[in-house]
């Protein structure tokens, strides 16, 4: 005999197929569900960008302000007779201030106060501000005071912003050329004086044979070890010249300098540089090849491979 074979009766089809369907459907408006969470979250994602990119392009703006007013008051006094103090303490090295100086840093703070009053300030005359929030803004009046005092106009205005310690732009600003050089978002750019603003980028100098060096003054490497490190790399360099302060760093960003080796800096010296030379294409680290946010030893570079070849010459001192 032929064996029997049972048929599933026909309602019991018909819901296993409904099942089958229920299921698939269910499936579905859960892949659907998770696309739309998705591209919620990424419309979220793109409006909280939009509202950070919004912020810093107000915070730059802001800083252009702050420049602007810093070069006012600072104008008053350059190439003007006008008294100079010494804040150094009994056998330090020389380190002036004059009513330049600290009529630039009120001016600016007073601005942040009024603009960002839960911002930080760190200022080099008159010291710190802790804010409530993230934020921090960064100003040294005159980089360059002993320039500024004798006269030369390589000397600048340096303003940055930092959060959470990490440096977001910076400003280098020389009023009396009407030069301004800024870094924000991974750019840098130069508004010289005749009014027009261009992209900066680094040269490259792929060794040290090609570099042009330059350092604010020799004497400054004055600790044990330095001027043996800093001649290692002179002696290896084309070209070597001494001053400018902040402005060697803007040379550098403007492709005219290779190499920047300094020491002894503050906080207030490097940060607001740190943006300018990164978004030229430029390297900043200390000596050791870390970030210079203390300030410290500090070499910065246009090219990657002659950082690597300096770095290995000064040996890495602290």
């Amino acid at each position: 005999m032929w064996p029997l074979r049972h048929e599933p009766a026909v309602g019991h089809r018909e819901s296993g197929i409904c099942a089958d369907l229920g299921l698939l459907r269910g499936a579905r408006g859960l892949a659907f569900r998770n696309q739309d969470i998705l591209h919620g979250r990424q419309q979220l994602a793109r409006a909280a960008l939009m509202r950070r990119e919004e912020a810093v392009r107000g915070y730059m703006a802001f800083a252009h302000e702050l420049a602007d007013r810093a070069g006012t008051a600072v104008l008053r006094h350059f190439r003007r007779r006008l008294a100079v103090e010494d804040k150094a303490g009994g056998g330090e090295p020389y380190d002036p201030v004059t009513a330049a100086d600290r009529a630039a840093e009120r001016a600016m703070r007073a601005a942040i106060a009024k603009a960002y009053p839960d911002h930080g300030i760190i200022g080099e005359e008159f010291g710190a501000r802790a804010g409530a929030g993230s934020l921090s803004w960064v100003l040294d009046p005159i980089d360059g005071t002993r320039a500024f005092i004798m006269g030369s106009p390589l000397w600048g205005t340096l303003i940055g912003l930092v959060e959470d310690g990490v440096p977001i732009l910076g400003v280098a600003d020389q009023p009396f050329m009407r030069e301004r050089f800024w870094g924000v978002g991974g750019r840098a750019h130069l508004r010289g004086g005749d009014g027009k603003t261009r992209r900066l980028k680094t040269r490259p100098c792929p060794e040290l044979a090609q570099a042009v060096l330059t350092s604010t003054h020799p004497d400054l490497f004055a600790q044990r070890g330095e001027a043996a490190a800093f001649a290692r790399v002179k002696e290896r360099a084309r070209l070597t010249r001494y001053g400018g302060d902040c402005y060697g760093y803007c040379l550098l960003a403007a492709g005219f300098v290779d190499i920047v080796i300094e020491v002894g800096l503050k906080p207030y010296d490097v940060i607001p540089l740190i943006p300018v030379v990164e978004g030229a294409g430029g390297q900043i680290t200390t000596w050791k090849g870390e970030p210079p946010l203390a300030g410290g030893r500090v070499l910065a570079t246009g090219d990657r491979r002659v950082h690597a070849q300096a770095l290995a010459l000064l040996g890495g001192s602290s």
